[in-house]
């Protein structure tokens, strides 16, 4: 038995799907925002995350993207990586990564173990039962601090920042890659208070790199940032990019930074991965001017150009062609809509989405709406769905003014179903889109690729 599970005897888990089960267990726990409990863990373990170096991202879109851009340069210039990113898309173990690898099954085994009864313990007390995404966070921590002893950890937040479980640490950089419209049941529901909880990532004296837009999210990351006397990078300001060229297999910027000046060619497509890898690219600058990481031009090239990020504008299927992207929200829609005009011309465009409940995707169909000649209503296999016939209600209300005459429109609620009925009308010169919510990517996207081992969730 010590042999199955890494610990002794009296460890509950003997099965790496039993860990899982039981870290998803703890779902109905909810996102609660706050910090107690993921403090009250990691003293009880002894603070690990404090021997760690962090890169934090925060943002609304883009911050998988961001991860993936600095992670894939430091581990070109020869750096020990971990990366902390979520949802996954394919399996559990994708959200910890080391130098690229994923966890090894019996090592998430090993430390929910040891996070058993410590979350009991916590479940007893007035603070309540840590939820799933604490205690994969803290599992995160273990892993880094006691296993593989990365140089730097790539940490992406969960939801905003400042109330945010990831918020516990103090990182050598912070990334604030946008602002927009999400999570407004829990966030706020204006671009100043979306921007305050993510400025929450702000931590005295570190340096933050932004490429937010909105005058009034850029007064308060600026305010944030002078209160706690950290210096603020802004895109436009502090260091800038503009694009030079684009084609099918990628595009290439010229970026001006507060240091140097660059040109960077990348793979990933769209003109906000441009802003994507510049934010990244201006953290890697302040790593190596101020923080001695030995960080060489071509290493840096390489490292951006063969970034790759799954579901993010990614091109499955050739025959016919299909493309993913896990635009949910109005600024994923709009960036969405410019990238298929600009990258992909097409004849007709069928595009599969499902969503889930308490997006905006009213806000989010007045961007991508305009463009679809076939719009096909599917529901991700996941609790929070939004039913597909609620879909329709949506696009029904906002189709007479911004759809074309002749859309057709189909409904079918079992994704797999909605999938094959993508394929069969999407014809040589047409585009097939699938797009919403990372569930619905992440089972899409294995079905494609034929992937058995797939296990998505958040």
């Amino acid at each position: 038995m010590t042999e199955l599970n890494g610990t002794d005897t009296a460890a509950p888990l003997f099965t790496y799907d039993e860990a899982v089960n039981w870290i998803n267990g703890l779902i109905p726990f909810g996102i609660r925002p706050g910090l107690e409990r993921i403090e009250g863990l990691m003293s009880m373990l002894g603070n690990p995350h404090q021997r760690l170096k962090f890169i934090h991202v925060a943002g609304t879109n883009g911050k998988g993207s961001t991860c993936a851009f600095l992670t894939s340069v430091l581990l070109q210039a020869g750096y020990d990586v971990g990366t902390f990113t979520s949802p996954y898309i394919t399996k559990f173990t994708n959200r910890f990564q080391y130098n690229g690898e994923d966890i090894p099954e019996e090592t998430l085994l090993k430390f929910s173990n040891r996070l058993h009864p410590l979350v009991q313990e916590m479940a007893s007390t007035p603070l309540g039962s840590p939820t799933m995404f604490e205690v994969s966070t803290a599992l995160a921590l273990l892993y880094y601090a006691e296993e593989c002893y990365p140089d730097v950890v790539v940490w992406e937040t969960g939801l905003g920042g400042r109330m945010d479980v990831t918020n516990i640490v103090t990182p050598v950089v912070s990334i604030i890659t946008n602002i927009g419209m999400d999570h407004t049941d829990v966030l706020g529901d204006t671009i100043e208070a979306i921007a305050r909880e993510k400025a929450g990532i702000i931590k005295p004296g570190v340096p933050v790199v932004t490429c937010a837009t909105q005058p009034e999210a850029v007064k308060v990351i600026q305010e944030t940032a002078e209160r706690l006397r950290s210096t603020v990078y802004l895109a436009g300001d502090r260091f800038s990019y503009h694009r030079l060229d684009s084609d099918e297999n990628g595009q290439s910027f010229h970026f001006t930074g507060p240091f140097r000046d660059l040109d960077v060619r990348i793979r990933m497509q769209g003109i906000h991965q441009c802003g994507n890898a510049a934010g990244a690219l201006m953290a890697l600058e302040l790593l190596r001017q101020y923080m001695a990481f030995m960080l060489e031009d071509e290493d840096i090239a390489l490292g951006l150009e063969n970034t790759f990020w799954a579901g993010r504008f990614e091109k499955v299927v050739e025959q016919p062609r299909i493309v993913l992207d896990g635009a949910h929200n109005p600024e994923g829609a709009e960036t969405l809509a410019k990238s298929i005009i600009e990258v992909y011309p097409h004849n007709k465009l069928i595009l599969m989405m499902g969503m889930l409940a308490n997006k905006h995707h009213e806000a989010y169909l007045q961007h991508i709406l305009p463009l679809v000649d076939t719009l096909i209503l599917t529901e991700p296999d996941f609790r929070r769905k939004m039913d597909a016939a609620e879909l329709l209600q949506l696009v029904e209300r906002v189709r007479p003014s911004i759809a074309k005459q002749e859309l057709e429109i189909i409904v079918e609620p079992e994704w797999a179903k909605a999938l094959d009925l993508l394929k069969s009308r999407t014809e040589a010169e047409d585009l097939g889109v699938v797009s919403g919510t990372l569930y619905l990517i992440a089972d899409v996207r294995a079905a494609l690729l034929h992937q058995t081992d797939s296990e998505k969730g958040w």
